[in-house]
């Protein structure tokens, strides 16, 4: 069965993002929970990683330790912390499977159940309805959008973090373990978005240098009329355009919004830019998605 008709193509190029629906059961879904809560439950955090991911530059890298955690994470599998979940000693002051923004960036490396979902045959088929040749992993996430703390996610494109010559080369799959919605917060998209670029560029400062990544550009203004919801249910999955402008609010209900999320690149007659943060390294080249 094709994942994918010719009209879902369409769309997904014309509108930059497509829902999927029932893309997983609610059985794959309960057994990537299951998994991840094992991993949460037996992780060792460096005491210099207790503090907060945010997608805000700045705070991201207000100091070496975690400039250095973030930038080397794309082979490895680490620990990325939501606001106000550690007292001024470091220590949780929430449950620590509530303490989580996500944790990445190679899941699909090293974890078989997660490895298993991304390699998959609908994964698979999806990547050969749009025409990919040699598509391959770049990274992945698991993100938890905790229940009354789960942060915004202010509107951005995925190139700028993960740029290609030529543009154009990279999608995200989001795939909703639970249910999002808009009170929980699902994500938000500008239809079109994908057709206008990108201004503005996360690059590595040279080596030695400190921060550790900087932005070349501006972010562009973005007008909130034109964004439109996508919720999607337990075991949809959302396809992302790399220059598709998106967003998520912050999760003020009571319940939490989990998602295993990770991207593909066409790597035929595509250049990886050396100035991303994410570089594959001897121990992890980007993986095939077809092997």
């Amino acid at each position: 069965m094709e994942v994918l008709t010719e009209q879902d193509v369409q769309k997904y190029r014309e509108e930059g993002y497509l829902v999927l629906e029932c893309f997983l059961s609610p059985e794959e879904c309960d057994a990537l929970r299951e998994r991840m809560s094992e991993i949460v439950e037996r992780m060792d955090v460096p005491a210099h990683c207790r503090t907060q991911f945010s997608t805000d530059h700045d705070e991201q890298l207000k100091s070496q330790g975690n400039a250095d955690y973030f930038i080397t994470s794309g082979d490895k599998i680490r620990y990325f912390f939501e606001k106000g979940v550690f007292d001024d000693k470091g220590e949780f002051i929430v449950p620590r499977e509530r303490s989580l923004n996500k944790i990445g960036h190679a899941l699909h490396a090293y974890e078989p159940l997660f490895k298993s979902i991304t390699h998959s045959s609908k994964v698979q088929n999806l990547a050969q309805k749009l025409e990919l040749i040699n598509p391959v992993i770049l990274q992945s996430m698991y993100i938890f959008k905790q229940p009354g703390i789960g942060g915004e996610v202010t509107p951005h494109q995925d190139a700028t973090f993960l740029y290609t010559e030529p543009l154009g080369r990279v999608m995200g799959m989001w795939i909703a373990l639970e249910d999002a919605t808009v009170d929980n917060g699902c994500l938000w998209f500008t239809p079109g978005s994908h057709k206008n670029g990108i201004s503005r560029r996360m690059v590595r400062t040279p080596k030695g240098m400190f921060p550790l990544t900087d932005f070349i550009g501006r972010e562009q203004a973005h007008d909130n009329k034109l964004f439109v919801p996508a919720p999607v249910k337990k075991g949809g999955a959302i396809l992302i355009h790399g220059e598709v402008v998106h967003r998520s609010a912050e999760n003020t209900s009571d319940r939490s919004r989990h998602v295993y999320t990770f991207h593909i690149m066409e790597s035929e007659n595509t250049v990886w830019s050396p100035e991303n943060w994410l570089q594959p390294t001897e121990e992890l080249p980007f993986p095939s998605l077809y092997s």
